[in-house]
């Protein structure tokens, strides 16, 4: 199906509640693992977001149970390394600082870009990081938008994650998240407040 962009659409609000309003980050799952290939769907739909340029930085390690599960939870904080062990699927988000390499084909309009960020790392770092974030964004609904919950985990050794899984390429790690279908009792704490839009949003 193509979307008519000159049409009025919307979700409905039972869209909304799967994806935002009745959402939860979920640290216990119900057992079974968690297809690989969940994760490559979710990408072929995030990676239609916007980014800056389309310079499109976030790359997605998925890491079954294993080894390289057990190599992951050693780098993570204590609070998050029995989380990281027990999840059903756990994808590490990471950031490309060779993004640039690829706008040939993601921004050929761009011509001379990627000569131009070649040797400005700082710039590439931080253009990476901010736009993995975003897609990072999109990831999360992706994943609700199938049916999975989702457990983002920031509390890690990013250095040291780094050099034991990602010398190679030179990526970045960003947030650890486990990926499963939420158990009945998920281990959540009730519902946090949000800042009503009145503490939000303001119009200039």
């Amino acid at each position: 199906m193509t979307l008519d962009l000159l049409a009025p659409a919307a979700l409905d609000d039972d869209a909304l509640a799967l994806l935002f309003t009745d959402a939860r980050t979920v640290n216990t799952y119900v057992d079974g693992d968690v297809d690989p290939a969940e994760i490559q769907a979710a990408y072929e739909v995030l990676r239609w977001g916007p980014t800056a340029m389309n310079v499109s930085p976030l790359r997605l390690a998925v890491v079954p149970q294993g080894e390289s599960r057990e190599r992951l939870a050693a780098h993570m904080a204590g609070f998050n390394r029995d989380k990281t062990l027990a999840a059903p699927l756990v994808v590490v988000a990471v950031a490309d600082p060779g993004f640039h390499r690829h706008l040939g084909t993601l921004a050929p309009h761009r011509v001379g870009l990627e000569q131009d960020l070649e040797p400005q790392e700082e710039r590439r770092l931080e253009m990476a990081r901010t736009n993995t974030l975003i897609q990072i964004g999109y990831l999360i609904v992706a994943l609700r938008a199938r049916g999975l919950s989702v457990g983002p985990m920031a509390g890690f050794d990013r250095a040291g994650l780094d050099a034991d899984l990602f010398a190679g390429n030179g990526w970045r790690s960003e947030l650890v998240l486990t990926v499963g279908w939420a158990a009945a009792e998920n281990g959540t704490h009730p519902r946090a407040a949000r800042l009503e839009v009145s503490d939000a949003v303001v119009v200039l």
